[in-house]
């Protein structure tokens, strides 16, 4: 499980885009937004770095935290 601190993800529009991004990386993840926290829950087998380059490429940039 991945977790991300994602401060630009402000609205609904934004979760959808951040969700899409990783679902490109492996469509399979299970993605939990939080949008209150500004937080992004991920279950994949994809690699940290390739999720945290497909947030980047969608112009989020996300702090990893602690799973």
């Amino acid at each position: 499980m991945l977790r991300f601190k994602i401060a630009k993800m402000s609205c609904g529009h934004c979760a959808a885009s951040i969700e899409r991004a990783i679902k490109d990386v492996d469509p399979q993840a299970a993605v939990s937004v939080d949008l209150g926290h500004k937080e992004v829950t991920i279950q994949s087998t994809a690699e940290e770095r390739l999720i945290s380059g497909a947030l980047r490429s969608a112009g989020y940039e996300g702090q990893a935290l602690a799973a």
